[in-house]
């Protein structure tokens, strides 16, 4: 298993969570026995899959904002093991680590008209998440399909190939709002992944629907609510990745308020997601956990506040998240390094505050 998880399970609190998902074995192959199956059909196993009947234990996860490989970064693909960086090791560490890959897995494809910026990357992008310890991702964000009906199909091709875990796309509605399954430390978790944020001239070129390839969509609402309350189903976490926000404003737009409500009461434990490009705030609603940004993490055109970053852990226990924890990082290069002594502290803190706009609660 992934980590050094038998400390971890023994000690409660933010400061043993942060220090358990810091120690881990460094070796991504540690997390699954077995390997997760494509998002087009329903996913058994995965990192740290274990027997269903296994004694539930404490876990931690790991949330980075978002990623793609464009500029210096696409250089980085050449050797797997590093292309994320020293922030790996956090990744690594956590008993299941997400991101939010904001970019379409393809070569070709054509640029999506009337777009300032279009991110594509090569097949090895999911090699390299793979490799840094990145469990699953979502692509459903407002660039998973940059590149059209042609970078879709390529994408969905890559996934299946790399067996790779991929959320809130698909080729129709009902692959894109499946979730990804995993059994990790006895914990059956289910991820769903969907899109606030569509430019309007794409929206329905890009919503996956019955007979058509694309995105899961929470702007369709019901459709939402269904997919949640289906995931709810056998499951003792149920995790729901969002795209959604204003870029650069860094509290919670009603309508993500309004939708994390409407998740939460259809059986969400934990709602995350970005697209603001800068940290928003988090904490406890109803009991349970959300997050409305997680900015930006493996990001080339990342400066200023744009740069600032991080590390979202959680520490479940018993279907429940009992403490979360930001560890900050600073963009440089496209990559976020973590942040250390006083400048950590620092930014931890400032991130604290972020939640004075969000109405939600510091404690469970």
């Amino acid at each position: 298993m992934r980590g050094n998880t038998v400390a971890m399970a023994a000690v409660a609190g933010v400061a043993a969570l942060v220090a358990a998902a810091c120690g881990g074995s460094g070796d991504p192959e540690a997390k699954g026995a077995t390997s997760p199956a494509a998002t087009s059909a329903p996913a058994r196993g995965g990192g740290g899959t274990e027997p269903s009947t296994a004694a539930k234990q404490p876990i931690i996860i790991a949330f980075g904002g978002d990623t793609h490989f464009e500029g210096s970064l696409r250089s980085r693909l050449a050797n797997p093991r590093t292309a994320l960086g020293p922030v790996a090791k956090t990744l690594r560490g956590a008993d299941l680590a997400m991101v939010n890959l904001e970019t379409a897995i393809t070569t070709g494809g054509t640029p999506a008209p009337g777009k300032e910026f279009t991110f594509r990357a090569p097949p090895s992008a999911l090699t390299a998440l793979k490799g840094a310890g990145v469990d699953v991702a979502s692509m459903a964000n407002n660039h998973g399909m940059d590149y059209m009906e042609g970078g879709l199909r390529d994408s969905l091709a890559a996934i299946r190939k790399s067996g790779f875990p991929i959320v809130g796309i698909g080729k129709n509605a009902d692959a894109a709002y499946r979730p990804y399954r995993t059994t990790v430390k006895g914990n059956r978790i289910a991820i769903v992944g969907a899109t606030q944020v569509l430019d309007d001239n794409l929206i329905e070129a890009w919503t996956a629907t019955g007979s058509k390839g694309g995105l899961a969509s929470a702007k369709d609402v019901p459709r939402m609510v269904q997919a949640v309350k289906e995931a709810r189903q056998g499951s003792d976490i149920v995790i729901v990745h969002l795209h959604w926000g204003q870029e650069l404003k860094a509290c919670p737009l009603p309508r993500q308020q309004e939708l994390a409500r409407q998740l939460v009461a259809a059986g969400a434990d934990i709602v995350v997601g970005g697209h603001a490009h800068v940290p928003l705030g988090g904490g406890y609603m109803n009991g349970k956990y959300v997050h409305y940004g997680m900015g930006n993490f493996v990001f080339s055109s990342a400066n200023g506040q744009t740069a600032n970053s991080g590390v979202l852990l959680l520490r479940v226990q018993n279907g429940k998240v009992t403490a979360d924890k930001w560890k900050p990082a600073r963009i440089s290069g496209g990559l976020p390094i973590p942040l250390t002594g006083a400048a950590a502290a620092s930014e931890a803190k400032r991130w604290n505050g972020l939640r004075a706009c969000t109405g939600l609660k510091a404690r469970p």
